[in-house]
């Protein structure tokens, strides 16, 4: 058995979307967990859609995602001379033919079917004409498919699929302008590139008996195919905006981390036993085709963002403060050193579902211009409580440490001393050091800010609600 190799062929008109990052990921799963190579083909020869941003933003998509190709990328544009030696043998063995039909003929045609309730395809006029264009002939060229017996795709995901060969169309393999199409150019780079299997969207089943005709007519052994069931939203209708953003690129801007988007992609239609959370190593290791459903799979943003916080809280501090760091730009502000931001992210990445939303978090304790919410102002910093929190103060200054416990400490001093309930103390002083009613651990928030940090804010905080100057959210 030949090594196994993948390919991933996206054509260049938009960005990489969820459905495309899929089956590059499920292509490179396979390729890796065979020990085989993963190859990257741009089909661009519609040159009028392709653009080079998107070929960019593919390259970029499957980088950040960490799916390294070994081979590629290979563009479709740059290889017609293949194309046209591969026609030539179409002709020369029977397997193709000129067809002189005009657009406008074709049309009719179309129309007259349309009208009479038949099957839209080609007629066949032009199969057995048997000869060569003349000066100024530009025929396309078709495929010259079996009008009898069957088709059989042996499907490594829907299983065994027969087609009726009476029920395949003699489908154009090139244009009246030269132009090559895609079943012609697929075919012929699965065959010059080695590739052993094709995983695609199920939207591709019903060309694979027509690609097969090409394959055998070229004396080529087709791969295997596996074609995989489409992503729904959770209505059941195709994937769309609606149901979330459809880009993979809209997730590195959301905060999802790639393994994450890897490992939630890989369980949308893949399954293992019970397992959710997967590395990128334990993918390689338990991915096969055997275990990929035919039924669609449900995209649920909820549960996407779920596997995202398990992967965050997996993330080691140093990892996660480097990744959350340029969420935490803005303007001219210098974000931290990673070391800076480590127990910053230690403290707050249980909380956090995304990036973004650790960032969030974290900006109170990371930058010292704090926005406080009007309503916990009014609630929480009255004339008593901001006696509390300058009596807290005094007792946080003094201390010869600062660490949870001694943090603690200084609390309980004040809280025994006023006979105040803990809570009666600690969401005053939170307020003050974040300008709103909810962080985590006020003992923590004290330690992560440090001792000058809090003891300036606490000073700051009281002095702007007694004299009515605290900048407010608004």
């Amino acid at each position: 058995m030949p090594p196994v190799r993948t390919r991933f062929a996206p054509s260049p008109t938009g960005f990489l979307h969820l459905g495309g990052g899929r089956t590059a990921l499920f292509n490179w799963l396979f390729a890796r967990h065979h020990g085989g190579a993963f190859v990257l083909r741009i089909e661009d020869t519609d040159r009028e859609r392709s653009e080079d941003r998107f070929v960019d933003a593919i390259v970029d998509g499957l980088a950040w995602l960490g799916l390294d190709y070994d081979e590629g990328p290979f563009f479709q544009s740059r290889r017609l001379e293949v194309y046209a030696e591969r026609t030539e043998q179409l002709l020369a063995g029977g397997h193709a033919y000129h067809c002189y039909c005009s657009a406008d003929e074709l049309e009719a045609k179309r129309a007259a079917a349309q009208a009479e309730g038949r099957r839209l395809v080609y007629d066949r006029r032009c199969r057995d004409l048997g000869r060569s264009p003349g000066p100024g002939e530009k025929p396309v060229v078709r495929l010259r498919c079996p009008t009898s017996g069957e088709t059989a795709v042996d499907d490594m995901v829907r299983g065994h699929v027969l087609f009726e060969n009476a029920e395949l169309d003699d489908l154009i393999l090139v244009r009246s302008d030269g132009a090559p199409t895609f079943h012609l150019c697929v075919v012929v780079d699965d065959i010059e590139m080695g590739i052993t299997h094709v995983l695609r969207g199920e939207d591709h089943l019903t060309n694979t008996p027509r690609q097969i005709q090409i394959y055998r007519g070229l004396g080529a052994t087709p791969p295997r195919f596996g074609h995989l069931s489409l992503i729904v939203g959770a209505d059941r209708s195709r994937l769309s905006k609606r149901h979330g953003a459809t880009a993979v690129s809209a997730y590195r801007d959301l905060g999802f981390l790639p393994s994450a988007v890897v490992n939630y992609l890989a369980r949308l239609g893949w399954s293992h036993g019970d397992q959710e959370i997967f590395t990128p190593a334990e993918l390689v290791e338990a991915f096969d085709i055997d275990a990929v459903n035919r039924a669609a799979a449900a995209f649920d943003m909820e549960k996407f963002a779920w596997v995202n916080a398990q992967h965050m809280k997996a993330t080691d501090d140093a990892t996660l403060a480097v990744a959350v760091a340029p969420y935490l730009a803005v303007g001219d502000a210098a974000v931290p050193s990673v070391e800076a931001l480590m127990p910053v992210v230690a403290l707050l990445k249980e909380r956090a579902r995304t990036l973004v939303e650790l960032a969030g978090q974290a900006r109170v304790l990371v930058f010292d211009d704090v926005r406080y919410e009007p309503q916990a102002v009014a609630k929480f910093l009255g004339e008593a409580e901001r006696a509390n929190i300058e009596a807290l103060r005094t007792e946080l200054a003094a201390l010869d440490r600062w660490d949870h416990a001694a943090v603690e400490s200084a609390f309980t001093r004040i809280v025994e001393r006023s006979g105040l309930k803990l809570g009666k103390l600690a969401q005053p002083v939170r307020v003050a050091l974040t300008g709103g009613t909810a962080s985590p651990g006020i003992f923590e928030v004290c330690v992560v800010l440090g001792r000058e940090r809090t003891l300036s804010r606490l000073a700051a905080t009281v002095e702007g609600a007694r004299a009515g100057t605290l900048p407010l959210v608004t």
